[in-house]
């Protein structure tokens, strides 16, 4: 599924995923520093990328993904936090080593594989680091349509980037389009009045405490970290 790229240009777009915001563009100081790269060879392959499509470079702004870039970058972070919680949860690989190790795996894991990871790991939703694992661009709209389906080439994929909950930013709108977990997810949402179609608005920043306060088809409710990790929006433009 998608186009083959070599190992450098997906760490460039990993570390453009890594430190994307919306609408703000990386330094080239910045990447340079992450991927331990000297500056001028950093902006030749910023050039090249861009010509290519994956991303907008700027001089003396630095680069931004585009559309085309944000989904390869996303499904490479996505396998690397798969990874390590696969490396760490049922390998039972040192802590100390499972970034390193799962780096050298993410770019030859096939979507085959990942998902069968992600299937052993019950649907995690965040890796060893706390931080959050990407949902699938499986054109699923829950985890449980995953668990029924044997062949992963015949499934489709999604056209547009998801965004959990919790890394909505002030004043975002938009639809939820997947939901991730077991069944025992399902329940918790719908009494809240949260299900695939439901439109959330969030009205103010998210300030780390919980629970989020967002609105859902305009009534104001309050969301678990834990809940809004696995709630997926796609965002008006």
């Amino acid at each position: 599924m998608g186009e083959k790229l070599s190992e450098n240009i997906e760490e460039y777009l990993e570390v453009l995923y890594t430190y994307r915001n919306k609408n703000t563009y990386v330094s080239t100081t910045k990447i340079s520093k992450s991927l331990g790269i000297a500056p001028g060879s950093v902006t030749g392959m910023l050039k090249k990328l861009d010509s290519q499509g994956y991303i907008s470079h700027e001089p003396y702004k630095g680069a931004i993904l585009t559309d085309k870039g944000l989904t390869i970058a996303k499904k490479i972070k996505r396998k690397h936090r798969i990874l390590e919680s696969f490396l760490l949860n049922v390998l039972n690989i040192t802590d100390k080593n499972i970034h390193n190790e799962a780096c050298k795996m993410e770019h030859s894991l096939s979507d085959e594989a990942e998902r069968a990871m992600c299937l052993i790991l019950e649907h995690p939703d965040i890796c060893p680091d706390d931080k959050i694992i990407p949902a699938c661009d499986f054109n699923f709209s829950n985890c449980e349509e995953c668990q029924t389906n044997e062949e992963v080439n015949e499934i489709g994929v999604r056209g547009h980037d998801l965004i959990p909950i919790s890394q909505l930013l002030e004043g975002d709108k938009g639809e939820v389009r997947f939901i991730r977990g077991d069944s025992s997810i399902l329940p918790k949402l719908i009494s809240l009045g949260v299900a695939i179609g439901t439109k959330i608005h969030l009205e103010n920043e998210i300030d780390g405490k919980e629970p989020i306060k967002i609105k859902a088809n305009d009534n104001k409710i309050e969301i678990s970290k834990e809940l809004s990790n696995n709630v997926f929006i796609k965002v008006d433009e």
